[in-house]
């Protein structure tokens, strides 16, 4: 890491202190500090989601996020739903912060952590975050295709730095936002992708009852922000293998939907929304005449693409569950990834017709030209999460309509 680098003023814009200094942490009782869980990309879907159920689990929390793609007032919203779970408790809501600021702003991420950061009598340096989670990526397939270098710059440049001044203050347990796009044209042949189909050495793995070899590397990755995720994990990887006190975990996310159950959180994202949700709630609502359904010639039972629908608070949990078993230092290997999927398909149009059923309203939609940079099918096999993390999902796609009914109605305004 430069040495060139200075600090500048990284103050959270707002504090909301459940466990003072002078306590011993909830979780934590064989230290004298609180500690926490740094999560990048707190206010955006899924790492809203995932601050509220870390807070739930009894995590400190420190937020960061630059509200580039999303909304300053979630972070109230989070605090309420903590503070909910947490009425008719004995023990105290845990410690959350917000810092406005980019994960970019090496100065400001330097201020951050010098402030959770003590010294031993020998001169060590120990941090009191003491695990970290990176949601603060660009996301949107279609504007990588058009916009390349954005992507490159923040997804890549970005991490690079971030883990550069993670390492600097011995913060070595992270907790990857990857995706399913990895997977490329591996996904669109028909069958549940695993993780071996994407590896970044050569894997030896067990398929119907025989051993198989996976070599290094991926297959048909369609645009820019997939090998952004790709290149993201091959450097965790090297990172991993080069320093084995580094723990990661890379979650390969295939499409979060649905919200937190209290309607207070749920997917609003600014400008125009790029997954199939967020549209289909602006017809519901009128804000859009249609939806433009992308393809119907796609090698599918009706036409449309079909994907792996994941409610994002079972998502949110699969975060709590690779924290845990980091903490626990009980991973295979210390790098790995993981699938976080339910292993069925829905198409698109099935998505529509659900919502339509649950809410009652109608969806208009229209099929168009297939989008650039789309596969037809990607569905996870998800058994190695079950098997390793202990987690397996408990909502369906009933719920996560259900949900977003909820959340429509309680944000009309």
């Amino acid at each position: 890491m430069s040495s060139t680098y200075t600090s500048r003023a990284a103050s959270p814009s707002a504090s909301y202190p459940g466990t003072p200094a002078t306590e011993r942490s909830v979780l934590f009782d064989n230290v004298d500090l609180p500690q926490y869980i740094l999560v990048t990309g707190g206010l955006g879907f899924i790492g809203s989601h995932t601050a509220a159920e870390l807070l739930k689990s009894g995590y400190n929390v420190l937020i960061v996020d630059n509200c580039m793609n999303s909304h300053r007032r979630v972070f109230d919203r989070i605090v309420q739903i903590a503070d909910n779970h947490y009425a008719d408790s004995p023990q105290k809501r845990p410690d959350v912060k917000l810092f406005d600021i980019s994960y970019q702003d090496i100065p400001a991420m330097q201020n951050l952590l010098d402030q959770y950061t003590s010294w031993s009598l020998s001169g060590d340096r120990q941090s009191s975050i003491i695990g970290v989670i990176h949601f603060a990526a660009l996301k949107a397939v279609e504007e990588s295709i058009r916009m390349p270098l954005k992507y490159y710059r923040n997804n890549i440049n970005g991490l690079i730095d971030f883990l550069s001044l993670l390492d600097e203050y011995n913060v070595k347990k992270f907790i990857f936002s990857s995706s399913a796009t990895v997977y490329g044209t591996v996904a669109d042949r028909g069958l549940p992708v695993r993780e071996e189909s994407c590896v970044h050495k050569p894997t030896l793995y067990q398929d119907k009852d025989s051993e198989q070899l996976a070599e290094q590397g991926c297959t048909g990755l369609t645009n820019p922000y997939g090998r952004t995720k790709f290149f993201g994990e091959a450097i965790l990887a090297d990172l991993a293998a080069s320093d084995p006190s580094w723990t990661i975990l890379a979650l390969r996310y295939f499409n979060p939907i649905g919200c937190d159950e209290s309607g207070l959180i749920g997917e609003d994202p600014k400008g125009v929304p790029s997954n199939l949700l967020p549209v289909v709630t602006k017809v519901m609502t009128g804000e859009y005449a249609e939806l433009k359904v992308f393809g119907d010639d796609w090698n599918t039972p009706d036409g449309t693409a079909i994907r792996d629908f994941i409610h994002v608070t079972d998502l949110a949990r699969g975060h709590i569950a690779a924290l845990s078993t980091a903490q626990g230092e009980c991973l295979k290997e210390n790098f790995r990834t993981f699938n976080l999927g339910t292993g069925t398909g829905y198409s698109v149009e099935q998505v529509a017709s659900t919502m339509e059923t649950v809410s009652g309203r109608p969806v208009n939609r229209r099929k168009v030209e297939r989008r650039a940079g789309d596969v037809g099918t990607c569905v996870a096999v998800a058994d190695r999460a079950r098997v390793e993390l202990g987690w397996e999902t408990q909502k369906s796609l009933n719920d996560a309509c259900r949900d977003i009914c909820n959340f429509l109605e309680l944000n009309k305004s």
